[in-house]
């Protein structure tokens, strides 16, 4: 299942925020996603890898799989 999420970013970061503070939310959100990302490492590789068998023909993995 895959969410659609409609995030408006400029809402939640508005023009003229200074360089330090464009510098800490970065910061805070790389760390939220290594975090998130080592936390459910096992299952995100196991989605993307069944995304990735539904994608490929196994038979010729050059060839693309065409989605209906």
């Amino acid at each position: 299942m895959i969410i659609d999420i409609d995030i408006d970013i400029e809402t939640l970061f508005p023009e003229g925020l200074s360089d330090e503070a464009i510098s800490a939310i970065s910061d805070v959100l790389v760390e939220i996603a290594m975090q998130w990302e080592s936390k459910h490492y096992h299952q995100l590789k196991r989605f993307r890898e069944q995304q990735q068998i539904d994608f490929c023909d196994p038979l010729k993995p050059w060839c693309r799989k065409k989605i209906a």
